[in-house]
């Protein structure tokens, strides 16, 4: 397809965009009276449409449709799309596994993280175990093509609980295990503030994938020598105080120990603070200290893992990997660092997340996590948007240490949006064998003109 062909497509789509805007912006008054506050608190609603697709610069139409079911705490989403390229045939990248159509279930789940039940099925975003020293902000799919069916399952009893993750069905797994349990209340010093709330828990996960302990080193004659130990296991202890439990104000002082197996162990001392300001402003936010080992790296499993994990080399005469997270471990040195985070919520549809680590007086090494999601606060208009970024030294400069998606969007109809979708992540990097060889990145832009229906 030549680029005179491409800007046609393009220059179509935006016209027709604009005349849909046009259109819309004579009767926009009469839709800015009905409140999508209410609207928003519908417990189902159904969204579709239809656009173009840019992957990787190479143009595709695009039919979507996204429900969001919820039946009190039960939640379903679903995600079909059917990109079709300029020969009429659906892109085969998305439809080239049995996996790929399961993959039509985005989530189903039950109640939400720190609920007494949480349970969640399909993609996992954000998936942590407690305070997050190992498992944080975990992701089990790069991106739209490697989309994973994994498992979130947590309960807690009151005395005792557990947190879990499991993620892929489909493949070895990252599994994790966090059981915990607050042993005075077994006592007469249940009562006790502080102290009689303590919880004290064990967490065990690991990265069961064949390549998950692959790493290089030299012998004493300068030749490499490669080590594959096969699954990468971290176990940790960690302990929590609760400073406060009032209805609108809870604090907690912790304490968690990490050790990789085979590698070096690490302590991160913190507190947290959640505010309720009735229901108007939410606030939550933690402060960290972090003393970091030789050859540990906190948060081990983090937003990059899938793509860091293994990178071999694509030189089928080489012996040695090109990078693997493993081989960068046992090159890290000990050091500290300060890790915090905020999270604020206004009328629980306005939510703005930062969370910045800073090892101290190691430069380019920041670790960066923003999240924005405006919901219906502001009338007729949508933003959403997220941003993770490692060795943090140019913020704003989007490379293979980010991730990053983006949706602004307008609603000129309460049922219509006009949008346009961007996003930064990963592949799989296959060759004509169908063998990983590793990932390469993926960039995606979608222009689209939609309904939301709620009902």
């Amino acid at each position: 397809m030549n680029s005179g062909s491409k800007y046609r497509n393009w220059k179509s789509f935006v016209l027709f965009s604009l005349v849909v805007l046009s259109f819309t912006d004579q009767v926009a008054g009469q839709s800015q009276d009905r409140s999508r506050t209410t609207m928003l608190q519908q417990q189902q609603m159904m969204t579709g449409g239809m656009g173009l697709t840019s992957i990787d610069g190479v143009p595709y139409y695009l039919i979507f449709l996204r429900p969001e079911l919820s039946f009190g705490k039960i939640g379903l989403g679903l995600e079909l799309n059917l990109r079709v390229g300029e020969d009429g045939k659906l892109r085969k990248e998305d439809w080239d596994e049995t996996y790929d159509y399961f993959r039509i279930i985005r989530y189903l789940r039950y109640g939400s993280k720190r609920e007494p039940f949480y349970a969640r099925a399909g993609a996992l975003d954000h998936a942590r175990l407690g305070h997050g020293s190992i498992v944080y902000m975990y992701r089990n799919s790069p991106s739209y093509d490697t989309r994973r069916i994994g498992l979130e399952l947590d309960a807690d009893f009151g005395k005792l609980g557990f947190e879990s993750i499991y993620s892929d069905f489909g493949a070895s797994p990252l599994i994790g295990l966090r059981p915990y349990v607050r042993p005075l209340q077994y006592t007469d010093a249940a009562a006790i503030p502080i102290l009689g709330r303590m919880e004290v828990g064990a967490t065990y996960a690991a990265d069961l994938h064949s390549n998950a302990d692959m790493s290089n080193d030299v012998d004493t004659l300068g030749r490499t020598i490669r080590h594959n130990n096969g699954a990468l296991v971290i176990v940790g202890l960690d302990v929590g105080f609760p400073l406060l439990s009032l209805d609108i104000l809870n604090s907690t002082l912790y304490a968690d120990y990490s050790k990789i197996l085979g590698y070096g162990s690490g302590v991160a001392v913190g507190i947290d603070l959640n505010f309720s300001g009735l229901g108007v402003v939410n606030l939550a936010g933690r402060y960290e200290r972090r003393f970091n080992g030789d050859q540990y790296l906190p948060s081990y499993f983090d937003p990059f893992y899938e793509k860091e994990r293994f990178v071999p080399n694509n030189d089928p005469l080489a012996f040695t990997i090109l990078q693997s997270k493993a081989n960068t471990l046992r090159g890290t040195k000990s050091s500290e660092g300060s890790y915090g985070e905020l999270w604020v919520s206004v009328l629980g549809t306005f939510n703005v997340i930062g969370a910045y680590y800073s090892p101290v007086g190691v430069r380019n090494a920041g670790v960066l996590h923003l999240e924005l999601d405006t919901g219906d606060a502001l009338p007729g208009i949508y933003l959403a948007g997220g941003y993770d970024k490692k060795n943090v030294g140019r913020v704003f400069k989007v490379d293979n240490n980010s991730l990053l998606y983006g949706q602004v969007g307008y609603f000129p109809y309460p049922f219509l949006l006009v949008s346009m979708l961007y996003e930064w992540t990963f592949v799989e990097d296959k060759d004509e064998f169908g063998i990983v060889r590793g990932y390469k990145t993926q960039e995606r832009v979608e222009p689209r003109v939609g309904f939301v229906f709620y009902f």
